[in-house]
């Protein structure tokens, strides 16, 4: 079997550098210990390897087809759904009167990591169904809750977000489908919905569209929005019957194509019933309760694709001949595998340094999502801070990295990796879309610097601050890094002054000015943000090592893991921290490039 993700980097991350266990001195998670959780992730691993990552590439290539008004999906993905339901995936973190097994989310994210690392596109559906039941649960009735819970948990009826619109993309306030309440306790639902994921297919029995809607009558802006849940089959007489949701088209996508994208079209036949969930007028609101997890979840699997794409590069760098060394190009000489040429491992070290740093700057988000719903006191709301100030990041950092790091994964394939004879060329085009969906990387930029930095007056970066000066305070004391957390250390003032210096900015310059270059301070945060993380790897990595050397006890992660750890920390810190300086430069510069352009000269 291919390896598409590495089992001693989860269980490293998950139970040595962020300490998964601890949680379960929380109320809500004492019934787990590591025994459970690692059964879980061994459960992951299998559906995995035996029924996910043997047709990613056939989900791939035989893409989903509209006949007749209905979208028909690879044959298998009505067993994997029921699959998926019945070893209770989708309502893994959900609570147990719920339906749900109370898992940690860094253990649901970590076993989502794994499996979209082995198909994408298959994960697609039943995450759409986690988010669908997860707003159900929050914020739905006792009978929506009985009615349509245990259905998306078993992997019967599918979930959506139905929010985007023709016109209005990004911006949801400007959304115009409409909703018009009716003395039955209904309202009719009429409009349009685009890029709807997983919006329809013959894989389960319905499927059940959480929509945004304006009411008649509504506040302009996002104040005036609700929520609703439109089915696509609605109960009557005890029977389901179609609710006038049809498919008016699909889109045929650059990657993930095993999972169909739709055009939907609702009312008609001015018959479309959608069954309000909460109250009026607070649809944003409660469609932003799953909204860091929405993102988390772009940049876990952002990670797993670039995962995969690592794999498959390094198993071909080590098995593609091709030339000699350097220093010896006797053509009598056998040609070596390219892993032996130093730009083939800088490569390899470029992905691997992303990818591993992002993994645990995702479980580092997890931990705290955790702790922001179930920890108490000050403890809580730290944790719910740190969340909001490092989501932006945890979305956007992965998945534009993500586009680089499996670019280089096809260049390790040469030639090959340009044509579907590799795998290579897949992922290079499944990633593409993560730097789109769940907001563009210019919106993450924007909120990180021009709402989250300000959090609480300052307070989610104070507290960010003090977790990583304790972090470079104990990797100061390690022989093999503490040069790192000197840099680090001058790098995190480095970009505490920008900050200020751009504060600055808003108040001398104004909000266009202030924001104009906030893609930038967000990608020089994320590469420090990271790096923080590389150092709390590295510290546990010399621990492990040192434990294991005094055979004081027996270490479940090997040796040549730790080691490669170390040697990724020290690529990352030499190859891709530099990089700050240029945006450090950048983002200090009084010229306003981009504002002061006239449109007229675009051309």
């Amino acid at each position: 079997m291919a390896q598409f993700y590495s089992k001693e980097l989860v269980d490293f991350v998950l139970f040595k550098v962020h300490d998964v266990k601890s949680l379960c001195a929380l109320s809500r998670y004492e019934d787990h210990d590591e025994a459970s959780f690692k059964m879980v992730l061994d459960s992951a691993n299998s559906l995995a390897e035996n029924h996910l990552y043997p047709i990613h590439r056939e989900m791939d290539t035989n893409q989903p087809e509209l006949r007749d008004g209905q979208i028909y999906v690879h044959e298998k993905m009505k067993g994997i759904m029921e699959m998926i339901g019945e070893q209770g995936w989708i309502s893994s973190a959900a609570d147990y009167e719920k339906g749900g097994q109370q898992l940690p989310m860094m253990v649901s994210w970590a076993a989502s990591f794994i499996m979209a690392a082995a198909n994408y596109s298959a994960v697609a559906f039943y995450g759409l169904s986690q988010g669908a039941s997860e707003l159900i649960a929050a914020f739905g009735n006792d009978a929506q809750k009985s009615l349509y819970l245990n259905q998306l948990y078993e992997g019967k009826w599918q979930g959506t977000m139905a929010l985007t619109e023709p016109e209005a993309g990004s911006s949801l306030s400007d959304i115009v489908t409409s909703a018009t309440p009716t003395e039955n306790g209904y309202y009719l639902i009429k409009g349009q919905k685009i890029f709807i994921s997983c919006g329809d297919h013959d894989a389960c029995d319905n499927i059940v569209h959480m929509m945004l809607a304006r009411v008649k009558d509504a506040p302009k802006g996002a104040k005036g929005i609700s929520m609703f849940i439109v089915p696509k089959k609605r109960y009557e007489d005890g029977q389901l019957v179609a609710n006038d949701v049809t498919t008016g088209g699909m889109y045929h996508k650059l990657g993930y194509r095993g999972a169909p994208i739709a055009h939907l079209m609702m009312g008609e036949s001015n018959d479309c019933r959608g069954y309000l969930v909460g109250e009026e007028n607070m649809g944003l609101k409660y469609m932003f309760k799953m909204m860091n997890s929405a993102r988390i979840s772009v940049g876990m699997h952002s990670c797993s694709i670039a995962s995969a794409a690592y794999y498959a590069s390094l198993e071909y760098a080590k098995e593609r001949k091709q030339g000699r060394p350097i220093s010896n190009k006797d053509v009598n000489l056998p040609q070596v595998p390219i892993i032996e040429h130093a730009d083939v491992k800088r490569m390899l070290l470029f992905q691997k340094s992303i990818i591993e740093g992002s993994y645990s700057l995702l479980m580092q988000c997890a931990r705290y999502e955790d702790l922001s719903y179930y920890a108490e006191g000050e403890e809580q709301a730290k944790a719910a801070l740190l969340l909001d100030l490092l989501t932006p990041i945890a979305k956007s950092y992965p998945a534009e990295m993500g586009i680089l790091t499996t670019s280089a994964a096809l260049q390790i394939h040469g030639g090959y990796g340009y044509t579907t004879d590799y795998v290579a060329e897949k992922y290079f085009r499944e990633i593409r879309i993560h730097t789109l969906h769940e907001g563009t990387t210019a919106m993450h930029g924007m909120d990180l610097l021009g709402r989250k930095i300000m959090l609480k007056n300052g307070q989610a970066v104070m507290y960010l601050m003090q977790d990583v000066m304790t972090d470079i305070s104990k990797a100061k004391s390690s022989e093999a890094i503490k040069t790192y957390a000197q840099t680090l250390e001058t790098k995190m003032m480095n970009l505490q002054e920008l900050t200020m210096h751009l504060v600055g900015v808003a108040q001398k310059e104004g909000p266009d000015a202030f924001l104009s270059d906030a893609t930038l301070y967000l990608e020089l945060f994320s590469i420090l943000v990271v790096g923080w993380q590389w150092l709390k790897m590295g510290v546990v990595a010399e621990q492990e090592i040192a434990s294991s050397n005094s055979n004081s006890n027996t270490n479940s992660i090997s040796n040549q893991f730790l080691e490669s750890t170390l040697k990724t920390l020290t690529f990352y810190f030499e190859y891709e921290v530099p990089k700050t300086i240029g945006l450090l430069t950048r983002l200090k510069s009084t010229n306003r490039v981009t504002l002061n352009i006239n449109e007229d000269l675009l051309i």
